[in-house]
């Protein structure tokens, strides 16, 4: 019983841990850093980010779908003057041979429109990712908070060691 006992609380302590991100694989590509920022109540969208990593030839981001919201776009943000301008890209977002494509906020992202509730952190939710090649994937989209700049895992902000 005594060995039995440290064993027993180790395995609950690692089942109240938070869970840290996972990373995917379909084809030649890597997804990782997969996470969303939660939303106000009433939000009528939100934003989710990740990194795909491409050990192989080109391949590209066609669409993606989740059962949070009533549309998912595949956008980018551009300064035009002063201005952040979002636009919808509708051919999908290349992922060039060999190298890394981060969707993170500012720049390319997936955007969730119509939300049927609010995004709330420490929450998940799946999410599929269409490409050309590599096909389809589900992912979960980790919620972080409100303002977060990248993905947290553990409660610690990792979008500072990326590898």
């Amino acid at each position: 019983m005594k060995k039995l006992l440290p064993a027993v609380l180790t395995g609950l302590l690692w089942l109240a841990t938070p869970a840290h991100a996972a990373d995917y694989t379909t084809g030649n590509l890597r997804i990782s850093q997969v996470w969303a920022r939660a939303t106000a109540p009433g939000a009528a969208s939100g934003g989710g980010f990740l990194k795909i990593e491409n050990k192989g030839p080109a391949d590209r981001l066609v669409s993606a779908s989740a059962g949070v919201s009533n549309e998912v776009e595949l956008h980018s943000m551009r300064m035009d003057g002063n201005i952040m301008r979002m636009e919808k890209l509708d051919k999908g977002i290349e992922i060039p041979a060999g190298a890394s494509v981060e969707l993170k906020p500012g720049g390319f992202h997936i955007m969730l429109i119509g939300l049927k509730a609010p995004l709330r952190e420490g929450e998940r939710f799946p999410l599929k990712l269409r490409f050309e090649k590599a096909g389809e994937i589900s992912v979960d989209m980790d919620i972080g908070s409100l303002g977060a700049a990248g993905p947290a895992a553990g409660g610690m902000d990792h979008s500072k060691h990326m590898h």
